[in-house]
């Protein structure tokens, strides 16, 4: 009903395809009391919210729980992501892997920014190392996630990143976002590797092959290279031609968000590039075992119903706790928390890996909501969503 403060809950009839209600908020304690008048409700597919689990488990203790897949996924991802948010650091330092380099020069950098910029970001930099210092501060000294949140008016995604983060996690440099000049980078290497370094001369030769734009980005980049003197007396940025070369521009690593959606995917399901990525990140041990657990995990999920169909007497639960075995003495402790939350929701979780149902219907209703809310410009309440949703039907 408002974002980030008051959220109701949608319930949907999964033989009928409709929804059947809408509840005013999603504590354990009204779905329950939803539930308690329906005795004859035997499957139940829910997320993995524990208020949703506890409300099933006290208004229709009979009831099959099943864990969305969709979720499941979503989970694993997000353990991968806070894993790499406390180990990024560490990653981005890992050498080079042998015969990654063989590639065209291209930009590894964006375009250099103006001071005003520059002085900004560096501004906003120092007001958020201060405000990690004061998390960290804060959780050694024993206060909950929600209370520092809650205190210093922060996201609590935030403040649980920073304080499994050992170092702060900066941002990381700007990357060369897609640009008209790329296709003729190498052209202008080579001629500034000749001594050219005129920066119209350069604009007019390879408007000549081809370039649309306008001279301002040439100028711009053979600034960043330039080893002669320029008229005005300035001296050259320090930068050279071998920039374009240096290990740490090819080794430069996605996001952790980026990085940890790599790492759950199959490594069939790469490309050339993301394949070489994951190779460099797997020089690290830890990262190597994560990467595989959460494969494993990915690949399991996916293939609910078709082992059991191949082989009907194949165990899928002996699997998940093979699994979580594995995950709680992985040297993660982000994989090891998501562990043990899915071995206190084993029963669900075991059904989503066995069971034909999900909640994927509540989603798409979910979205039909959403636009019928938007139609009345955020302003619909409760009861005129229940008109219509439910009646209208």
């Amino acid at each position: 009903m408002k974002k980030s403060y008051r959220y109701g809950t949608i319930v949907v009839d999964l033989d009928r395809h409709r929804v059947i209600d809408l509840l005013p908020d999603r504590t354990a304690t009204t779905l329950a009391g939803w539930l308690e008048g329906k005795p004859d409700i035997r499957v139940v597919a829910r997320d993995r919210a524990t208020e949703y689990a506890r409300g099933v488990t006290l208004g229709a203790p009979r009831a099959l729980q099943v864990a969305d897949r969709w979720h499941l996924l979503a989970n694993i991802r997000q353990a991968v992501e806070r894993w790499l948010h406390s180990s990024h650091a560490r990653l981005r330092c890992l050498p080079p892997v042998p015969g990654s380099m063989d590639r065209p020069p291209r930009r590894d950098h964006a375009f250099p920014r103006s001071m005003p910029e520059l002085d900004a970001g560096a501004e906003s930099r120092t007001r958020w190392r201060a405000i990690y210092d004061e998390v960290r501060h804060r959780h050694a000294g024993g206060e909950t996630l929600f209370g520092i949140a809650r205190v210093m008016g922060l996201a609590r995604a935030t403040v649980r990143k920073y304080a499994a983060a050992d170092t702060f996690p900066a941002r990381l440099p700007h990357g060369a976002g897609p640009s008209l000049l790329d296709p003729h980078v190498s052209y202008l290497v080579r001629r500034i590797g000749e001594g050219c370094e005129n920066a119209m001369a350069l604009w007019r030769e390879i408007r000549e092959r081809g370039y649309p734009g306008t001279s301002r980005q040439v100028h711009r980049f053979v600034a960043g290279l330039r080893t002669k003197p320029i008229r005005s007396g300035r001296k050259p940025q320090q930068k050279t031609l071998a920039m374009l070369d240096r290990p740490a521009a090819r080794s430069r690593l996605p996001t952790a968000r980026q990085l940890a959606w790599l790492l759950v995917q199959p490594t069939s399901a790469l490309d050339a590039a993301a394949a070489a990525v994951v190779t460099h990140v797997e020089q690290d041990e830890t990262a190597k075992v994560v990467a595989n657990l959460a494969r494993r995990f990915s690949a399991l999920v996916r293939a609910s119903g078709f082992m059991k169909m191949a082989d009907p007497t194949y165990d899928r639960a002996a699997d998940l706790d093979a699994w979580i075995t594995e995950a709680n003495t992985c040297g993660a402790p982000a994989l090891a928390t998501f562990a043990s939350g899915l071995n206190s929701d084993a029963a669900a979780v075991t059904a989503a890996l066995t069971e034909p149902w999900n909640s994927g219907q509540a989603e798409g209703q979910i979205n039909r909501l959403k636009l019928i809310k938007r139609q009345s410009y955020g302003r619909a309440g409760l009861d005129l969503l229940q008109r219509r949703m439910i009646l209208a039907i």
